[in-house]
């Protein structure tokens, strides 16, 4: 034990035990130079204080992490954590990052986050996020609560690691990641650390320790089972991206324990004969419409136009089980073999869904609609509907067309022309408006009952889903403009326009083919317009459609108005989907709150900076939504065409890179790689002015959009990866060298999974439709 040198001070030197007080009671970081600078100790003294601080860690009595010390069993003053949950009371829960159950034992330790006024421009801590934390014992002595402040987000909702478990003979193995686009290397998993993983298992590991030379090691959380399953497909992208799968109990209990809506307080419209329009698969029926020539004589030719929606926020009340955890998942996830909910089935397909011929609580808005189209006047109301008919959108399309069945024909008169009515006025109008007219199909996938994939084709695009469509885009902003005149803060969805990088690729692009953007004016919908209609029944009509999807910025929700781009509106709020979107069901509760028709709307005391917060956790659920989507189609079809290697397909380069071509094939709109050593003989150097690939000695390119046959080479299922070999001839720019005419192109060696993305790669769009997914 290190003795106290004579000392030329006169003040009493600390004892252990003064050092150790100190350590655990200062407030902030403590070092050797604060203890130094509180004890007053100076010159050779410092040299007996390393040795009293180097005696009481090996002793176990304090803990160093760097030039920091404080009492063992105890967090130090800034700590890094992992944010895991909200408490009863919404308030953030998070758990130290690095903290060890063997040394500090078994007790759970916890740190309740102190609310924190968000600035605009800095990040918002939310679930999932990991954060840089100082910390303050809730009370003295209690070493497993504690109050915590954000001051730094480190990484923000990080994804678990999949991959295929390689087990290794003398125990434990390594994890092949499962990200086609993943630069990490393998991972290790020592033995112990496996779990119940078997050899070529499919895994879900949390990365244990990154160290400066090896492999990074991990451990086993779960076992998600073969790989060789379709069904597991899913299963793959809900924990990648750790997406809420499974209801906790006490929100199951809570839905269970909900009662059905009375009559009280709202208005009797059970006679009105709203009806549903969805998909012929639809579970949840959440908006009705309904449709009437206005009888009023300042609006000849007029219509009123009414869209009813589920009274979700009758039953979800703000901080409860529910409604915590409708806001983590912030909305619901559709894959072709499982819907992932954001309600319980209770409330999602029982109490709020609009069946027919059965009492539902709903909140409605009446539209008048002038000869021209335009809006003249809404009204809110809160309501008990029931619901005349459900329809498919083939079903309603059916009898327009004049092929009406038993359902629709004894309402074909009097409901569904009315309704074409209505809509003929309001496209009049949205054509005047002119908004974003994107044509790309949106496929779909069909599933074996096993799981297997039957076929991939591009529904029919109806009026019947452009009525809708319509529809819910007034309602949506009519909400808006509501909450806008009584004053009331309300989350937006909002829809930038694209930043200036964005234009100047998308005029390569375009000048590539012959076309130009206009160098002046403000950047509007209809520009964009006028491109697409320039290309109409072209070649390039898909591919440019694409380019320009690309060239827009990603929708988001926000407290702050800034207008919708796509839409070209000023104001919209997404008001018609509350049973799988939460943003909808904030704007029902300020609607039922700023427009007086209930209690149960927002609380009273709500911040726009508590807006701010949710806007920004539901739009990256969303984000989070929309990839793990996209990701599933992408492996379901490496799935369905692993058997196919060796067959020929017509494509189209959607992407060029310095690494090569990425193909997006014409019948399953599938995305490949086409690895750049691989086109042809040449060596060919990637041109990024004119997006295309071209040879060094024959002057053969290979351009952004052009059409190729390619023949497949190597699936990979888990992935989601494709290669393939290029058959087509490029174009000949005249440059000195023959070109190699008729040369076979080499099978060269590819690891799948393992081709970069490209910068402005174009999603794939084969996806399950969504209503409303690209407002």
């Amino acid at each position: 034990m290190a003795k106290r040198p004579k000392s030329d001070h006169a003040a009493a030197p600390p004892s252990r035990e003064d050092v150790v007080s100190f350590i655990a009671s200062a407030q902030g970081k403590v070092g050797k130079r604060e203890i130094a600078h509180h004890f007053n100790i100076k010159g050779n003294d410092r040299i007996w204080l390393k040795q009293i601080l180097k005696d009481l860690e090996i002793e176990g009595v304090v803990d160093r992490r760097g030039k920091t010390v404080h009492k063992a069993g105890q967090l130090p003053p800034v700590v890094l954590a992992d944010i895991t949950k909200r408490d009863r009371d919404g308030e953030l829960i998070a758990v130290p990052t690095e903290w060890d159950e063997e040394e500090h034992g078994s007790i759970p330790t916890i740190i309740i986050l102190s609310p924190r006024k968000p600035r605009p421009g800095m990040p918002v801590a939310g679930v999932g996020d990991r954060a840089l934390l100082r910390v303050d014992p809730l009370k003295p002595g209690d070493i497993h609560r504690y109050s915590g402040r954000v001051t730094k987000i480190i990484a923000k909702k990080q994804a678990q690691v999949l991959g295929i478990f390689r087990a290794m003979p003398e125990g434990g193995g390594r994890l092949i990641p499962v990200d086609k686009k993943a630069r990490e290397q393998e991972l290790q998993i020592k033995p112990g650390d496996e779990g119940e993983a078997q050899d070529g298992d499919l895994i879900a590991v949390s990365i244990v320790k990154h160290g400066r030379f090896g492999l990074p090691t991990a451990k086993v959380k779960e076992r998600l089972g073969s790989v060789k399953s379709e069904k597991a497909v899913s299963l793959i992208a809900i924990f990648a991206h750790n997406i809420p799968n499974e209801f906790p109990k006490a929100v199951l209990d809570e839905a269970e324990k909900v009662q059905p809506v009375s009559l009280e307080g709202r208005e009797d419209w059970r006679d009105l004969p709203l009806v549903t329009i969805d998909p012929p698969d639809a579970k949840d029926h959440d908006d009705a419409v309904h449709a009437v020539p206005d009888d009023s004589p300042d609006n000849a030719g007029g219509y009123v136009v009414t869209v009813a929606i589920a009274d979700v926020a009758a039953y979800i009340r703000p901080g409860s089980a529910m409604d915590n955890e409708a806001q983590e998942r912030g909305n619901s996830v559709y894959f072709p073999d499982r819907v992932v909910p954001m309600l319980p089935e209770r409330i999602s397909n029982n109490l709020c869904s609009l069946r027919p011929r059965e009492d539902r609580p709903a909140l409605a808005v009446r539209m008048v609609i002038g000869p021209d189209g335009r809006k003249k006047s809404h009204t809110f109301h809160r309501i008990m509907m029931r619901s005349a008919e459900k329809l498919s959108y083939q079903q309603a399309q059916a009898a327009i067309d004049g092929h009406p069945d038993e359902v629709t024909k004894p309402i074909l008169d009097t409901i569904l022309k009315p309704l074409w009515a209505g809509y003929e006025l309001v496209r009049r109008a949205r054509d005047i408006r002119e908004p974003l007219f994107l044509d790309l199909p949106e496929r779909k996938i069909v599933l074996n009952p096993d799981g297997t994939v039957d076929r991939v084709f591009v529904p029919e695009r109806l009026e019947a889903h452009k009525l809708i469509e319509e529809f819910m885009i007034l309602a949506n902003v009519a909400a808006a403009e509501s909450l806008e005149k009584v004053e009331t803060d309300l989350i937006y969805r909002v829809h930038d326009e694209p930043s200036l990088e964005k234009m100047r690729s998308l005029s390569e692009v375009l000048a590539s083919i012959g076309l130009k953007i206009p160098g002046q004016g403000p950047i509007k919908p209809e520009l964009f317009n006028r491109i697409l209609r320039s290309v109409e029944g072209s070649e390039h009509q898909l591919f440019i459609n694409e380019v320009v999807l690309r060239s827009q910025s990603q929708a988001e929700y926000s407290a702050e108005n800034y207008g919708h781009f796509g839409l070209n509106l000023r104001r919209y709020a997404h008001f018609t989907s509350p049973i799988r979107r939460y943003a909808d069901l904030i704007v029902h509760r300020a609607l039922v709150s700023g427009l007086k028709l209930g209690k149960d709307g927002l609380p009273s005391g709500t911040t726009r900076a508590e807006l701010i917060e949710i806007s920004a956790k539901i739009s990256a659920a969303e984000r989070r939504a929309m990839a793990a989507e996209r990701e599933t189609i992408d492996r379901l079809i490496a799935h369905f065409l692993a058997d196919r290697i060796g067959a020929t397909f017509d494509g189209q380069i959607s992407g060029v890179s310095k690494a090569g071509l990425f193909i997006k094939l014409h019948e399953t709109g599938a995305d490949g790689f086409i690895p750049a050593a691989t086109i042809g003989n040449d060596y060919y150097r990637y041109d990024e002015k004119t997006h295309s690939m071209r040879g060094d000695d024959t002057g053969e390119t290979y351009r952004l959009g052009d059409k190729v046959q390619v023949k497949l080479v190597e699936a990979a299922p888990v992935a989601g990866a494709l290669r393939f070999e290029l058959l087509t001839k490029g174009r000949f720019t005249g440059k000195t060298g023959a070109a190699t005419k008729g040369a076979k192109r080499p099978h060269r060696g590819f690891k799948a999974g393992k081709a970069p993305p490209p910068s402005g790669r174009s999603p794939t769009r084969v996806k399950v439709k969504r209503r409303g997914g690209a407002q």
